[in-house]
């Protein structure tokens, strides 16, 4: 995150954590989403994923079914290999039927599936060498797919499962979707292309979980959540611009596209053009910096200056009656009737935030330095939830249960939305400090989509459509009345 240092922290009481509070102001306009073939209008909600009820079923290859006979060039003949080609093989069939239903367009097979090895001897593909090319892509020029077994496959496998495999497949047919539609040419920009794909490839992981793959099954609880995982795994690096060439997006742009197509009709992926992405794209130009009186970088959360600043854009956001604002403590007491959540916690009896200093520090650890941690900005908004709760139980909410957890996650979004470049807060987001909330909210124990005993929310879709709602309104009113 980043902290201007010149601007002092407003308020008499900033000088001591135990004398703070805070309120959060209310009322959202509540909102449906019409999922695009079912004719009726779906909420995302704790309980279903675009009108699916959450499951947490099987998610991978089907057991005993044939493969498929199609052929990669330079292929091994190993197991890697074997589920790409299945993964190919359905993703073809789900276009060769929608392409015609949506577009009224045919949808020919790719030419040309190839296998290479990074690691091993050095050969050309769609003119480029793959010696240590550690990707997949489609290569316009011969109408291929191409992926690499010897790490991209393995690495994806090992840490996310086989239908991480499946997703990067899918994405990149997703070009191949594009370049028989004719709607990209070499004047459309790379993230417009991305974003895209990514969201093709949520229309055809929705017919996945539907039930309908020859070679795939997917859970719409755990299953869905790896694959939003594995877009986590894939962003863009923090720092690359959403203008730079071959820009793929952060993670929280990724997951929302892939959720546009999980939601909707393939229409809705085509209308992605630079308009909407430059409205509600997360990711920074190329070339933006922090001012001179800014310290960027990760921030020590447990440091009393960064805890002062962090709740001077809690007040700001939440804003309401100082008599609401809840205190802070740097140690958690008991609290009856309520289970203590870890690296902070709410006690509706005495309307406090007690914070686990040690658990917040290794919370708010950057990921490079292999303590767990997730980073500033995850250790902060966890913090954040938990002052949510307080302005919720101000304005006569229920602290537990499923819309409890939803309602926190759109708060905190709300209040993550304050704290952007070019707001003037005392704290504002650096680049990548959204992909550090999906992370942590992906996580079991992950307390920005939980209630007041930790008890979050099945979905991961949920989890990320809720924070994404408060930070698209840039304000909390928004969200206590859409989540009842």
């Amino acid at each position: 995150m980043t902290f201007r240092i010149m601007r002092a922290v407003s308020g008499g009481r900033a000088t001591a954590l135990g004398g703070l509070a805070l309120a959060v102001a209310a009322l959202l306009v509540g909102c449906t989403r019409t999922v695009d073939g079912t004719g009726t209008a779906e909420r995302w909600s704790a309980t279903k994923v675009a009108g699916l009820d959450i499951t947490t079923g099987e998610s991978g290859p089907r057991p005993g079914e044939p493969d498929t006979r199609l052929v990669a060039d330079g292929s091994d003949g190993g197991e890697l290999d074997r589920l790409a080609r299945n993964a190919v093989a359905d993703v073809q069939k789900y276009w060769a039927d929608e392409l015609p239903a949506a577009f009224d367009r045919r949808f020919d097979p790719v030419t040309r599936l190839i296998s290479y090895d990074s690691t091993g001897p050095d050969v050309t593909v769609c003119k480029t060498s793959t010696a240590g090319a550690v990707n997949a892509f489609y290569c316009a020029l011969d109408d291929s797919v191409a992926w690499d077994r010897g790490r991209l496959l393995p690495t994806l496998n090992d840490s996310f499962g086989p239908m991480a495999v499946v997703a990067v497949l899918a994405h990149e047919l997703g070009h191949a979707v594009q370049f028989r539609l004719g709607s990209v040419d070499g004047q459309t920009s790379s993230i417009v292309k991305e974003q895209q794909a990514d969201c093709y490839a949520g229309n055809f992981f929705r017919w996945v979980a539907e039930g309908n793959a020859p070679h795939f099954q997917l859970s719409t609880g755990p299953g869905l959540n790896q694959i939003l995982a594995t877009l986590f795994f894939i962003r863009d690096g923090a720092g690359t611009g959403f203008d730079a060439e071959g820009a793929h997006g952060n993670a929280f742009d990724r997951v929302s596209a892939f959720q546009f197509g999980f939601g909707d009709a393939p229409g809705r992926c085509a209308r992605i053009d630079e308009a909407e992405v430059r409205r509600r794209i997360t990711q920074p130009a190329s070339g933006q910096a922090s001012p001179t009186d800014e310290v960027t970088g990760n921030l020590p959360v447990d440091d009393r200056d960064s805890l002062l600043a962090l709740q001077e854009t809690l007040r700001a956001a939440f804003d309401g009656s100082a008599a609401q604002w809840p205190a802070i403590s740097q140690s958690v007491s008991p609290c009856p009737e309520v289970t203590r959540t870890r690296p902070a916690s709410y006690c509706p009896a005495t309307n406090t935030v007690g914070l686990d200093l040690a658990e917040l520090g290794r919370l708010g650890t950057a990921p490079e330095q292999g303590e767990g941690g997730m980073g500033d900005f995850a250790a902060f908004a966890e913090v954040a939830s938990r002052y949510a709760l307080a302005r919720q139980q101000a304005e006569g909410y229920p602290l537990t249960g499923l819309a409890t957890a939803q309602r926190t996650a759109c708060m905190t979004g709300a209040w993550a939305a304050t704290i952007v470049v070019g707001r003037g807060a005392v704290l504002q987001l650096s680049p990548g400090d959204l992909d550090e909330a999906v992370a942590e909210m992906l996580a079991p124990r992950s307390l920005i989509a939980a209630d007041v005993n930790g008890g979050g929310i099945p979905s991961g879709f949920a989890r990320v459509e809720a924070f994404r709602d408060g930070f698209s309104a840039g304000e909390i009113t928004p969200c206590l009345e859409k989540y009842r």
